[in-house]
């Protein structure tokens, strides 16, 4: 099965690093227009200029950015994925420990973009009657997570049911909304502290816990984003795939 995306405009949100410069690379690849947002101008601008793409840096968690953003494209998207949010450089610690200022800004930038940005999308889907939403979540969106980021595994729970609504909302007219949930990937600066915070012993007990005794990789999550983002899903939507090598 060969997925292509000629002729079809793609917005990948999170595209200066990891996974979204990854699923950004794929797209191209497959004859995609690609557009890229993200917060890191710097680091978009060579990822953009690599791809041969569009480069758009804004802070997707504010709604008239977004807005603008999708204003100001030569063509309004037909695929959306938005792997932008993160961790946004926290780290774990206990609950008594979590400020205001902290809790909310990884629901911004992961839950709020993603609302913001398929919300300024939707009229031009509708009108077209197509449309394919890709959310990048987390195992810790299924369940607690175990680095004791407590804000982090709220948003991406909260932005899986932000998925399934949106699916309903949107089916009627041809749009798909679906969510990948990646496993452990080794993509950024944060999930490499993670890694050397584990030591030899606990990374060896996470590769023991994986069925294919391996980690993922960024590309890994990207061929089910665009599995998802393709016509054979066309009837598939309100969906999250874990892709973690069966550690789920």
């Amino acid at each position: 099965m060969q997925l292509r995306f000629d002729e079809k405009t793609v917005l990948v949100t999170g595209a200066a690093q990891g996974i979204g410069h990854a699923i950004a690379a794929e797209f191209a690849a497959a004859g995609a227009r690609v557009a890229l947002a993200d917060i890191d101008a710097d680091r978009l601008a060579k990822v953009a200029s690599e791809l041969g793409a569009t480069a758009h840096a804004l802070d997707l968690s504010v709604r008239q950015e977004v807005v603008t953003l999708i204003a100001d494209m030569e063509a309004p998207p037909d695929i959306l994925v938005h792997a932008a949010g993160g961790t946004r450089g926290q780290f774990g610690q206990s609950i008594e420990q979590v400020d205001e200022e902290s809790w909310r800004a990884i629901f911004a930038a992961n839950t709020d973009a993603l609302f913001w940005l398929a919300q300024a999308c939707a009229p031009h889907m509708k009108a077209n009657e197509f449309g394919r939403i890709v959310a990048i979540s987390s195992g810790a969106g299924l369940r607690p997570s175990l680095t004791g980021i407590q804000a982090y595994t709220a948003a991406k729970h909260a932005l899986v049911g932000l998925v399934k609504q949106l699916s309903w909302e949107f089916g009627p007219f041809g749009i798909t909304v679906n969510s990948v949930a990646p496993g452990f990937v080794r993509s950024n600066p944060t999930t490499e502290r993670q890694w050397e915070a584990m030591g030899k012993d606990g990374q060896q007990r996470l590769i023991d816990s994986i069925h294919t005794k391996r980690l993922g990789t960024a590309e890994d999550i990207a061929a089910a984003t665009l599995f998802f983002a393709s016509d054979q899903a066309s009837w598939i939507s309100g969906q999250i795939l874990s892709v973690d090598g069966g550690r789920s």
